[in-house]
Order: C-alpha cells, then sequence, then structure tokens
C-alpha cells in the first residue's frame, strides 16, 4: 500500500468495507472491527498520501516514533513532533497529511469506554485549584478541546511506556496481552501529571485580567501552598495584598486562607489514596501545623476520616 501511494500520491484505505461507516461523506471507524478479538489495536500509519477525515468510536492515540506529521484536527492544523503523543476522543475528526520516508506514526486504539478526555481532566481538577477554576469558567466549558498533543519529546518513562506497549503487540508472546493492559493505566496516569496541556491557549486568553490575576495566584497556591501566605503571594505577584484577596474571594468564591487549605487537602487526599505514608507525616508534609483542624477540613471534604478513605470504607 505505501509503495502505491508513494508511486500515486492517492489513499488506499487500509482496512476492508466493514471497519468503517460513512454518513454525508464523514467517515467513522467502527469498534466491531477492530476489537473483535482483543481490546486493543495497534498499527503503524501508511505513509505518502493523505489520510482523509475520519473520526472513530474509541479513544485513539497517536504516537510520533519518528519524525514529524501535520493534522487537521477538528478544522485546526497541528504538528506533531518526534516523541510526541496526540490524544483524540471519541468522535473528533481529523485528517492527516502525506508523510514521508523518514516520517513513523504508529496508531493505538483501544476500546475501554471509561477512558476519555472527561475522565481524564477530571482526575486533574479533583486535584488542582487551578483546574477546577479554570474548568467551572463558562468559556473555558464551551470551548474545551476533543484532543490533547502531550508534549513527551523529552519524557523519557512516557516513551519507554509507549514503545513497550508496541513492542508487547506486534511480539504478541504468551501474556502480552495482559502485559499491555497493565501498561495502559500508567501510561494514562503519567500523561494527567502532565495535564497543562488539557485547554486550548483560546480559553486562557478569553480569561479577563480579574480572571487571570486569580489565575496566576491559585497557580502560586498549588506550587507554594506549604507556607504561602497572602502577603508573600501578593508581594511575588505584584498586587496590593487588599485587591488580590478581594478579586480571590470574587472570582472563586473562596477566601485566600479557604483556598490554601483546600490545596493542602487536595494534597493530602493524594498521598493518603496512593501512598502507604502514616497519616502524621502527610499532616506535617502538607504544611498542617494543627491536627485536629487538619481532621476538622478532610471530614468535610470528603465526609469521612482519612484512614476511612485509605481503606476504601
Amino acid at each position: 500500500m505505501e509503495k502505491i501511494q508513494k508511486e500515486t500520491g492517492q489513499f488506499i484505505m487500509d482496512h476492508p468495507k466493514k471497519s468503517f461507516s460513512e454518513e454525508n461523506g464523514n467517515m467513522k471507524l467502527l469498534n466491531e472491527y477492530f476489537f473483535k478479538n482483543k481490546d486493543i489495536y495497534v498499527s503503524k500509519h501508511n505513509r505518502y498520501a493523505e489520510y482523509p477525515y475520519h473520526s472513530h468510536q474509541f479513544l485513539e492515540l497517536n504516537y510520533m516514533l519518528q519524525g514529524e506529521c501535520r493534522q487537521i484536527i477538528e478544522g485546526k492544523e497541528e504538528m506533531l513532533q518526534e516523541g510526541e503523543l496526540l490524544l483524540l476522543d471519541s468522535g473528533c475528526r481529523h485528517l492527516i497529511k502525506a508523510t514521508g520516508d523518514h516520517d513513523i506514526l504508529i496508531n493505538i486504539l483501544f476500546r475501554d469506554q471509561n477512558i476519555n478526555l472527561e475522565w481524564l481532566t477530571g482526575i486533574k481538577k479533583k486535584n488542582s485549584l487551578v483546574y477546577d477554576f479554570l474548568l467551572n469558567s463558562t468559556v473555558a466549558g464551551n470551548r474545551m478541546k476533543k484532543y490533547i498533543i502531550f508534549k513527551s519529546a523529552n519524557i523519557p518513562h512516557i516513551r519507554q511506556i509507549l514503545e513497550q506497549i508496541i513492542t508487547e503487540y506486534f511480539r504478541d508472546e504468551e501474556f502480552s496481552t495482559k502485559i499491555i493492559t497493565l501498561y495502559l493505566p500508567i501510561l494514562f496516569t503519567e500523561l494527567v501529571r502532565k495535564c497543562d496541556t488539557y485547554l486550548s491557549d483560546e480559553v486562557k486568553n478569553l480569561h479577563s485580567e480579574t480572571n487571570n490575576v486569580a489565575l496566576n495566584t491559585l497557580q502560586l497556591i498549588e506550587q507554594d501552598y506549604r507556607d504561602i501566605t497572602l502577603s508573600s503571594a501578593a508581594e511575588k505577584l505584584g498586587y496590593n495584598k487588599n485587591y488580590l484577596s478581594n478579586v480571590i474571594k470574587k472570582k472563586t468564591g473562596s477566601t485566600f486562607t479557604e483556598l490554601v487549605n483546600k490545596q493542602k487537602i487536595l494534597a493530602a487526599n493524594l498521598l493518603i489514596e496512593s501512598t502507604s505514608m502514616p497519616i502524621n507525616d502527610i499532616i506535617e508534609q502538607v504544611g498542617f501545623q494543627n491536627k485536629t483542624y487538619f481532621y476538622s477540613l478532610y471530614k468535610k471534604e470528603h465526609q469521612m476520616l482519612p484512614l476511612q478513605k485509605r481503606a476504601g470504607i
């Protein structure tokens, strides 16, 4: 197929008719074909011809193993560079421009309907004041992208996970499928850590100046929550302390102190759920001086005590 596409420049459909449906000129790739006998499907993208607009019934990962490729995604042109990862939500339309001799694009499709962009952003929102603020704004909610480009070229462990998934898939040895299904949650957990690409630049730019004051403050709280004060935040950001306090209250509905405590509880809860660190050590690490106050705030937020949360009660 690549030889013919290189000679003619014309796209050849690389899957049978039963693999897709067409309606009003829109091609949709179907679950039934790709996941007949497995929960994951991996393939190398055919080069030398433009792959026409299409969408999927499933989540798709495009991994640029080598070289680069241009895509038109939901009407916007994007460039995927070597080592980067494109995550496309189900129903997202995209067109892949012709790739060349040195471009290797790997498609990774999987059937798990529980994993989508809403799920991923929800995880980040639960653990981030910034994402809670941005995702709750009406403007942001209406402008969320249906795709994410992760700038993972310089994150070796993410590339290693992807390449291990690819290797296991094509090796197709005993337990390969099982190993792949174990790698996927690790991959997505790592990607969730890099969520600054979740929101489009357009959304951030649409925020008013006072929203940006709030956003800058929330970002600083996330970074320095252990010992930050209103005075130190105002000095670092270059705002009057009273002005900053008023903007924060108006834009978030919470006081500066309430937001700092909320971030501390978020950080503590992450450690409670993901580590076996003693609760007293967690309380100290996130910056609470008063244990009784911590337990009161935690129970108010989660309707249970830390050890109950850790035990899954």
